[in-house]
């Protein structure tokens, strides 16, 4: 292992011993001094997954979080120099990390708070305004071949469990009395301006948005769907500026 490969290594696994060779020009301790450097590479490591996964940290506590970071980042190390990058993956390391596995929607929760940070560092997009649109579906026989395009910044989660409920009630707007977490939700994130904001949707309505984010036509991707109320999804969709152009398909162009 090479000099460099092994100060990697020992800033990302704090059993290793400072590596051999390091010496420091004001004659302290080159084990010492690794030790502090270390430990701030590791804070800020920690701190950046706990920015980025607060509610995960509010549902395990402080110090399990904190263990569970250390892992995480002995096990996956960073491959990119922004900070904004890292921690990715963590929804998927929860998944499989056996101390956590008593908190079954741990994983989901994180893939929700993960979404949120994709869209809060999302592209920019000048979204139609409410006349274009209602300009552009006012015929309905031009359906069939129409392309919407949402915002870069909208995504929608899947879950078995409540994700939108357990995240609200770590906001302040809702409480945890009486929820079930056992109930499968359906989640929509999007920036609206500069605020990320966070819903609940049926089943139906996370059909259809994920089948226009594929490239269905409008028609298609309401085909697609389970039943649900394309004029309340639409308008949830054009209230936040979630639509950003509206277009012939291929086909029809």
């Amino acid at each position: 292992m090479s000099t460099l490969a092994a100060f990697a290594a020992a800033l990302i696994d704090t059993q290793r011993a400072c590596p051999e060779g390091f010496f420091s020009t004001n004659g302290a301790d080159p084990a010492s001094r690794f030790a502090v450097y270390r430990n701030n590479v590791q804070s800020s490591l920690i701190n950046a997954l706990a920015d980025g996964y607060p509610v995960v940290r509010q549902l395990v506590g402080d110090a399990f979080f904190r263990a569970m970071a250390q892992a995480y980042i002995r096990s996956r190390p960073p491959r990119s120099p922004l900070i904004n990058n890292y921690g990715g993956d963590f929804a998927d390391f929860i998944e499989g990390f056996e101390p956590a596995s008593c908190v079954g929607y741990l994983a989901d929760v994180a893939r929700l708070e993960r979404l949120r940070v994709r869209a809060y560092h999302a592209a920019d997009a000048q979204p139609l305004s409410h006349e274009q649109i209602a300009a552009t579906l006012s015929d309905p026989s031009t359906l069939d071949g129409l392309n919407v395009v949402l915002h870069p910044s909208v995504n929608v989660l899947r879950s078995a469990f409540a994700v939108v409920a357990i995240w609200s009630a770590h906001q302040g707007t809702n409480t945890l009395e009486g929820l079930d977490p056992s109930q499968g939700q359906h989640a929509l994130v999007l920036r609206n301006d500069l605020h990320v904001e966070v819903f609940s949707i049926d089943a139906g309505a996370s059909a259809f948005i994920h089948g226009l984010q594929s490239g269905q036509a409008l028609s298609q991707a309401i085909a697609g769907a389970p039943a649900f109320e394309l004029e309340h999804t639409l308008a949830l969709l054009i209230s936040h500026q979630a639509i950003t152009s509206i277009h012939p398909t291929k086909e029809s162009a």
